[in-house]
């Protein structure tokens, strides 16, 4: 089997240079790229670089090469299509079948999945006209990731700047492997928290735990590549934005409720992967506890942290609305995780087993997904992504039949 076929659209903004990060992304890690900008593109990176990097041609017209039908064979042969950056301007053309170049030419013919990395000046990307034609593409088909938040050309800054490259070729990546499966998340909003939270103690201490957020990162990703619109409520994480997702930044379990609570009321899942502190101290010491020779330090007394995923499930934001939760469990995993299950009243709850050396901070994880029907789906161990992409397909399969 061959390299799988990427074709690496640039149309003409300022962030045309990240497109040559992504590039070098796709070509290390085995695929076959080829580069179409658009003639404006070119103002900001050269026909040669593009060559020179991708190790093919790089043209702009349809009456290059001509022979070889260009226009028609670019995209009959993609197993991708990236358009990044891609301009107000490229997403209008491609929402209304427009064909004047080589690109839009590819974009209406590729049979293969099609992503596109918005970025331009945040009123550009608030237009009515462009937030009508991101919809048709999503009804379409296509995954048109959200643009980032950050500083924008000039002294601008705000939402419409390229994602970080890295985190572009990571949606590719899941696209590529999901293939011609259309994105069954696509138009539904999807609520993730993730991370673990830590309730202070005093200015320098506080009561925490081992979650890195990378389960709860995986499924950020997976669901940007299944369609889905993401906020992601990241807890006390030291990970990059995941391409296309909203990020809300909380430390305590008081502020991921608060988080949690707004972000869902007009989400269609809520998946808690937080590990969430059950309790906090119920004093803060507003200076450095102080150690003091010959004496033992006081007690800390504990107090109750509010139990977020049983008060989403209780409550519901809108009719069928999903609820899922994690469970990690040191002992006794699964009598403890139906258990919980019953308890905390959600939809699904993913259950594995935790410790020092296990699931916090590595790249694998296994569970078993329990359904409030009673079924358990056992996910054997393997990279994070992979048990995201298990806790979708419940999701989809048995909550969210496509929408007509």
């Amino acid at each position: 089997m061959g390299k799988p076929k990427v074709v690496l659209g640039v149309s003409g903004g300022i962030a045309a240079y990240k497109a040559c990060e992504l590039l070098r992304r796709l070509t290390e890690s085995g695929h076959d790229v080829r580069v179409v900008p658009t003639a404006s593109s070119l103002n900001f990176v050269g026909e040669a670089t593009w060559a020179a990097l991708s190790g093919n041609p790089a043209s702009t017209e349809v009456w290059e090469t001509v022979h070889e039908v260009p226009h028609v064979r670019i995209g009959q042969g993609a197993d991708l299509v990236v358009v990044a950056p891609a301009t107000a301007d490229m997403l209008a053309k491609a929402a209304h079948g427009l064909a004047d170049d080589l690109l839009t030419n590819t974009l209406l013919t590729a049979r293969c999945p099609v992503v596109f990395a918005p970025a331009m000046h945040t009123e550009m990307w608030e237009h009515p006209a462009t937030q009508e034609n991101v919809a048709t593409l999503r009804r379409r088909g296509a995954v048109v990731i959200e643009p980032a938040v950050g500083r924008l050309t000039g002294k601008d800054t705000g939402k419409g700047r390229l994602p970080d490259p890295e985190e572009i070729f990571e949606v590719c990546r899941q696209v590529l492997r999901r293939g011609v499966a259309a994105p069954d998340l696509a138009g539904r909003h999807v609520v993730i928290s993730a991370g673990g939270t830590r309730e202070p103690l005093d200015p320098v201490r506080f009561l925490g735990n081992r979650s890195s957020g990378k389960q709860g990162y995986a499924l950020a990703r997976t669901a940007v590549a299944r369609g889905a619109r993401v906020t992601l409520i990241a807890a006390n994480t030291a990970l990059a934005d995941p391409a296309g997702v909203d990020v809300v930044r909380v430390g305590t379990a008081v502020q991921l409720r608060e988080a949690v609570l707004k972000a869902a009321s007009d989400a269609d899942v809520v998946v808690m992967a937080a590990a969430v502190a059950d309790f906090r101290p119920a004093e803060y010491a507003g200076g450095k506890i102080k150690k003091k020779d010959g004496e033992d330090p006081a007690p800390v007394a504990l107090v109750r942290n509010p139990d977020v995923l049983a008060e989403i499930s209780a409550d519901r934001a809108r009719e069928g609305q999903v609820v899922v939760g994690f469970a990690a469990e040191t002992d006794d995993v699964l009598d403890n995780g139906r258990a919980k299950l019953r308890r905390k009243g959600c939809d699904l709850l993913v259950v594995n087993e935790v410790g020092e050396t296990r699931t916090f901070g590595s790249e694998e994880n296994e569970a078993i997904i329990l359904s409030s029907d009673g079924s358990e789906i056992p996910v054997p161990y393997g990279p994070k992504e992979a048990l995201a992409e298990a806790v979708w397909d419940q999701v989809t399969r048995r909550y969210m039949p496509r929408r007509a």
